[in-house]
């Protein structure tokens, strides 16, 4: 895999309601892992958004590879991602979730879908619709659909919400093993443990603006 980079320069975003990010700036690269910390509101959701392409940022700039971000048709297409509480289709089983998702990118490969399920811990099998699913169940199903994407940049806002101890352990683990395979990936987690324990930089973001911890 071509190893990403990003590089997010002088960034600001501004809404009617106020200034959500305040001239922020970092780098990261593949084969790392980014964390995020901050309280509701501190702008961490509103960064990944950028980055992602679904807010135009009001001042700076966001590149990928040193190709500038856009919206609309100029969205990366390198990125997988979580943010906010997980969307899916609630009458489907998880399974049919994540084959209409694959589908989309033009694909089907129900080996892979089997593969991201079992390492999530759900099952391929079940028809049980995703309304009827815990909230640890649903983020494990969109655990499951980042890593289905095979992309280079995986943004994981909160990934560790509502899972007991061991899937928190068991989703550490496959991050780690996302970044051995050079993946670069930004993380945003209220758990100190976990930030600490994967990731290579930290950066606090407070009434958006941004310091590094490490």
């Amino acid at each position: 895999m071509q190893e990403c980079c990003l590089e997010v320069a002088d960034v600001s975003k501004k809404f009617k309601e106020g200034i959500a990010l305040n001239h922020i700036s970092f780098q990261a690269a593949g084969g790392s892992i980014t964390g995020f910390v901050g309280h509701n509101g501190s702008g961490k959701t509103v960064l990944f958004k950028c980055i992602c392409g679904f807010y135009a940022a009001t001042e700076g700039e966001i590149l990928i590879n040193g190709k500038a971000v856009g919206i609309g048709d100029d969205m990366p297409r390198n990125i997988a991602f979580t943010i906010e509480e997980p969307a899916f289709i609630g009458q489907y089983s998880g399974r049919k979730n994540l084959e209409f998702l694959y589908g989309l990118l033009h694909r089907k490969d129900s080996r892979r879908i089997q593969d991201v399920m079992s390492a999530v811990r759900l099952d391929y099998h079940s028809r049980k619709k995703v309304a009827k699913y815990s909230l640890g169940m649903k983020q494990r199903l969109a655990i499951a659909q980042v890593l289905m994407e095979e992309m280079p940049i995986l943004i994981m806002d909160e990934p560790m919400n509502g899972l007991d101890g061991q899937g928190i352990m068991e989703v550490r683990e496959l991050l780690l093993e996302e970044k051995r395979k050079g993946k670069l990936i930004l993380l945003a987690s209220h758990n100190r443990d976990d930030i600490a324990y994967l990731c290579d930089a930290i950066y606090k973001l407070e009434n958006g603006c941004m310091s590094a911890i490490s």
